[in-house]
C-alpha cells in the first residue's frame, strides 16, 4: 500500500520563493536605504568641508598686510581645503579675481558692528544638484537643497595700532 502526501508537490513547487522574496527586499527595501544614507553622509561631509575652507580662507586673510594679499591668500587658502570637491566637480577657480563662485572673497569693509574695524567675507560654495555623488539623487535632494551648499566666515581686522 502506498500512501500520498497531499502538500508534497505544493512544498517542492516553493522551494525557491524565500530566496526570491530576499532579493526583492533586498533590491527595492534595504538597497535605496543605503544609497539615500551614503549620499547624506557625503553632503554631510561636502558642509564640513566648505566649513572648513571658509575658516581657513578667513584665518589667511587675517594673516596678511596688504588688502590685495588678504583677498589672494584667503582664496587660495579655501582653495587648498575644498581641492578634494574642486577636483571632483571639475572646477578651477582662479585666485586672481577672488570674488566668482564657488569661492567668494569680499573686499575689506567697513564691519557692521564695529566701523572702526575692517572684515573680510569668504563665502564656499558647492552645488549638489549638478555634481551629485551618486546619479541621480541631485534630483532626489532638489526638492530639499534648491540653494547650492554653502559656508561664510569672516575675518575682522583691527587696524588700529594698541
Amino acid at each position: 500500500m502506498r500512501t500520498t502526501f497531499p502538500h508534497t508537490g505544493t512544498k517542492r513547487r516553493q522551494c525557491g520563493i524565500a530566496t526570491l522574496e530576499f532579493a526583492l527586499m533586498l533590491l527595492f527595501g534595504l538597497l535605496p536605504l543605503l544609497l539615500v544614507m551614503y549620499s547624506g553622509v557625503m553632503i554631510m561631509a561636502v558642509q564640513q568641508t566648505l566649513s572648513a575652507a571658509s575658516a581657513e580662507g578667513a584665518r589667511a586673510a587675517f594673516r596678511h598686510a596688504a588688502p590685495a594679499e588678504r583677498r589672494t591668500a584667503a582664496c587660495l587658502a579655501a582653495r587648498r581645503s575644498m581641492q578634494w570637491l574642486l577636483t571632483y566637480s571639475r572646477q578651477a577657480p582662479s585666485c586672481t579675481t577672488p570674488g566668482t563662485a564657488p569661492i567668494n572673497v569680499s573686499a575689506p569693509a567697513p564691519c557692521a558692528d564695529l566701523p572702526s574695524a575692517q572684515c573680510i567675507s569668504v563665502q564656499v560654495s558647492y552645488d549638489y544638484r549638478t555634481h551629485p555623488f551618486l546619479p541621480g539623487t541631485g534630483r532626489v535632494y532638489g526638492w530639499v537643497m534648491r540653494t547650492p551648499l554653502r559656508s561664510t566666515a569672516v575675518s575682522q581686522l583691527d587696524l588700529g595700532g594698541n
